[in-house]
């Protein structure tokens, strides 16, 4: 008997124990930018703490079902999720969300922001954002803004420029971006929003007319395209961002650990400009706190909340 307790305490010592590896769950399926993004990070991060950190991609319901897995799983640090915007918006979108991310998520830190590019069809009058409001506002116009699904980035900012033009746009849902970009292209759809990464090379192309960057400063990936601050609309402002979570009651001292060992990782010039390559950036280390992205998500939380409830759709 005395032999048996000893060797399990052997085994829990053991440097394979010890070598357990962090999952980092992505809420989405791979090969998009959540799990590229989500891949460079467990890499450094692996890097950063000499421990090995594995991607699980548990995708479905908008990326609710993975982070729920998180919300419900061990609080000890061994399991994170790479959540993005649809963590403050999924409270909203989902009246029968199994979890609450505020009370049931452990917030580590930002990743990175990726702003969004709003895009017309080639023939859309409409030559840049100031243009494209005056043409929503004209009597009787029926435009459509097209987007991958609700809940998606690009739902949310087809809701946004709703709101804040009050024209009558109708939302058009596809099964993802490519069948979206498809009737954009034949001109079947007025507009759609991306990620810049996708967006710039299309603009690049001439296929499709980039209106306006949702963000504050324009993005390098498309210089010459305007921001809607400039463009005088300083609220359609959208960056899908993304951060890293545990479960609730993981103990302080190991997320502020998991925060250090992320904030070295976002570091790395490798991740820098892989982050980069998709349209993102790195914040400064002072955002990339518990405390900072508990804040970036209390606010997002409540910025989406009226807008999703005004305008009645729902992802359940």
């Amino acid at each position: 008997m005395m032999r048996r307790i000893l060797l399990a305490f052997a085994l829990l010592a053991s440097p394979a124990m010890a070598q357990a590896p962090t999952s980092l769950v992505v809420p989405f399926p791979p090969g998009g930018a959540s799990d590229v993004l989500g891949r460079a990070v467990a890499e450094a991060m692996a890097r950063a703490s000499g421990q090995p950190f594995v991607v699980e991609n548990v995708s479905g319901a908008g990326g609710t079902i993975g982070a729920n897995r998180v919300a419900q799983g061990r609080n000890d640090g061994s399991i994170l999720l790479l959540g993005n915007i649809g963590v403050a918006t999924a409270p909203s979108l989902y009246r029968n969300l199994p979890f609450d991310p505020q009370r049931d998520l452990e917030p580590v830190g930002l990743v990175a922001p990726m702003p969004m590019v709003l895009l017309g069809r080639l023939d859309l009058p409409a030559r840049n954002l100031t243009e494209l409001i005056d043409w929503l506002r004209a009597p009787g116009r029926e435009a459509t803004i097209a987007h991958s699904g609700v809940g998606s980035a690009s739902h949310l900012c087809a809701l946004l420029l709703r709101s804040l033009t009050r024209a009558p746009i109708t939302t058009v849902a596809y099964r993802g971006t490519a069948p979206a970009m498809a009737d954009i292209f034949s001109g079947r759809v007025d507009m759609v929003c991306d990620q810049t990464s996708a967006g710039a090379p299309l603009v690049r192309e001439n296929r499709v007319r980039g209106l306006a960057v949702t963000a504050e400063a324009r993005s390098p990936t498309m210089p010459a395209v305007p921001t809607t601050a400039e463009s005088g609309v300083p609220d359609l402002v959208l960056a899908v961002w993304h951060g890293v979570y545990a479960a609730r009651g993981t103990p302080a001292p190991v997320v502020e650990r998991l925060a250090q060992t992320l904030r070295t990782a976002l570091a790395d010039p490798a991740v820098v400009a892989r982050i980069e390559t998709l349209g993102g950036s790195v914040e400064p280390a002072d955002r990339i706190t518990p405390a900072a992205h508990r804040a970036l998500l209390t606010a997002e939380v409540a910025r989406w909340r009226p807008i999703i409830q005004a305008n009645g759709e729902f992802a359940d």
